[in-house]
């Protein structure tokens, strides 16, 4: 098993997608996320060496979309830059 050093994450290295195509990314519902796109937390997410906690329903404007374990790059008003994993956040409507 493959652990995530921020978020303590956990996945096998055979679930990792694969590097067919362009990676497409989808939020907790599903829809596909672009960069530039409004997202809101579906649940409390607890910040590693903090006691702080973004609640769920803070919505994060303006995401930026990586390729890598956490695949949202954003600022959070009064948090500041942190990543996000997409399975967290679902996709606020233009």
């Amino acid at each position: 098993m493959l652990v995530c050093p921020e978020c303590a994450h956990e996945w096998s290295p055979s679930a990792a997608p694969a590097a067919d195509g362009p990676r497409i990314y989808k939020d907790a519902n599903g829809n596909v996320l672009e960069n530039g796109d409004t997202v809101t937390l579906i649940k409390d997410l607890r910040l590693k060496g903090s006691t702080q906690v973004v609640k769920q329903g803070t919505k994060v404007k303006n995401i930026r979309l990586v390729d890598e374990d956490h695949d949202i790059d954003c600022k959070i008003d009064g948090f500041g830059s942190m990543k996000l994993k997409s399975e967290f956040v679902k996709k606020q409507p233009r």
